[in-house]
């Protein structure tokens, strides 16, 4: 049975936590609003006192209906006056500030969409890499099991002939044994004594020596 190849162990990706965007603009523009309304408190405490003054510069100036009292009146209505430009700048001032806040969270939700659509690319991505390793676990474990029914086939097929082979080997090797055992088992023919070889027979004398011929003598005779 073929052993499952071992997986091995992804390395998670960990998605980034979502980060409030900070703007400096909405920073700024929320202090100006609030020391634009302090201006506007302010400003607005000054009017009141000065227009209490009015009133009673013109109370002083009905009994009294002198020259010193009449332009205490004026010089109460000119002050007041002054106070009240100055709470009308303040609330200006109050307009502006709150016109920047708006534009800075303009500034800060555009922002904050920018830094929400990276975050989700980067959610994305990691969705992505993470099917991508369980993808590949599968085709891997898919083309291992391909792989080895392919390798065992074929291992199969080297096996039976290498098995083909080897018994041709060992019945040929039996065969020769047959045959040298079936040699070994005929019985040896008996061997034949071998004669003597006869002894030649001892001359009693020995020959005689043949004598040289005589030489004929021939006596001349003289005459």
């Amino acid at each position: 049975m073929a052993r499952g190849r071992k997986k091995t162990a992804a390395k998670k990706r960990v998605a980034k936590k979502a980060t409030a965007v900070v703007s400096p603009a909405l920073t700024k523009a929320t202090k100006a609003v609030e020391k634009a309304n302090a201006g506007v408190k302010a400003a607005t405490v000054k009017v009141d006192a000065a227009n209490k003054k009015v009133a009673a510069a013109r109370k002083k100036a009905a009994s009294a209906k002198t020259a010193a009292a009449k332009k205490a009146v004026v010089t109460a209505r000119n002050a007041a006056a002054k106070q009240k430009a100055a709470l009308a700048a303040a609330k200006d001032k109050v307009r502006e500030a709150k016109a920047m806040v708006q534009a800075a969270n303009v500034e800060a939700k555009a922002a904050a969409a920018a830094a929400a659509a990276k975050e989700a690319i980067e959610a994305y991505e990691l969705s992505l890499t993470s099917k991508a390793e369980a993808d590949l676990a599968k085709a891997v474990a898919a083309f291992e099991t391909k792989w080895r029914a392919s390798r065992a086939k074929k291992d199969a097929a080297k096996v039976k002939a290498r098995a083909k082979k080897e018994e041709a080997k060992k019945k040929a090797a039996e065969k020769k044994a047959a045959a040298k055992l079936k040699q070994l088992a005929k019985p040896k023919p008996a061997k034949k004594a071998k004669k003597k070889p006869a002894k030649k027979k001892a001359a009693g004398r020995k020959p005689a020596a043949k004598k040289a011929p005589a030489r004929r003598k021939t006596a001349k005779k003289a005459k």
